[in-house]
């Protein structure tokens, strides 16, 4: 009877650990916009869909990783948007709808026009945005903790702003470490 409750006592001591790991903090586009306004700061925007499996995986593997999460949350403003979607999205004096939205479509469904501004045509796709809410690049793909390192590291101190070539880019990736663990 002893062992049981021992064992039940670092049973419930490994769940609470868990759960209190840390997780990214997501907000809305809008929201980032505004928090930007107050203290500035770059946008990282996870573009995905419903139907979209490597999305999930996403989720699951990547953002669930403390050090993405830490990362993430220390030096961005980060925002979940659905592609296919009804938000709506004011930006650079315009508000991005979904007109073709059609709620009883199940799957795939009309992609919003935020999206398609963004030239988005892969999912999932990662959005970074400066300090002003100007789009800086999608990132397309499903991306590890460590693939996904190399671009919010390089994004937030802003070396992407020197790798204008092909074999700057080369250079950089070559002499990148990572520090995320898996």
């Amino acid at each position: 009877m002893q062992k049981l409750v021992v064992a039940l006592i670092l049973l419930f001591i490994g769940a609470g650990s868990l759960s209190a790991q840390e997780k990214i903090k997501w907000m809305s586009f809008n929201e980032a916009l505004k928090a930007q306004e107050k203290e500035p700061r770059k946008i990282f925007m996870d573009v995905y869909t419903d139907w979209c499996g490597p999305c999930k995986l996403l989720d699951q593997n990547t953002f669930q990783n403390p050090d993405v999460a830490k990362y993430v949350n220390a030096n961005y403003y980060a925002v979940k948007f659905n592609a296919e979607g009804t938000e709506k999205i004011k930006y650079q004096d315009f508000e991005y709808t979904n007109p073709g939205y059609d709620p009883n479509r199940k799957g795939r469904n009309s992609q919003h026009l935020f999206a398609h501004a963004m030239k988005i045509n892969a999912y999932p796709s990662i959005v970074f945005f400066d300090e002003k809410g100007d789009l800086i690049q999608p990132l397309p793909g499903y991306k590890t903790p460590q693939q996904l390192e190399l671009f919010l590291k390089m994004i937030k101190s802003d070396d992407y702003l020197e790798i204008t070539t092909a074999e700057a880019w080369e250079a950089y990736q070559s002499g990148f470490e990572s520090t995320f663990k898996s």
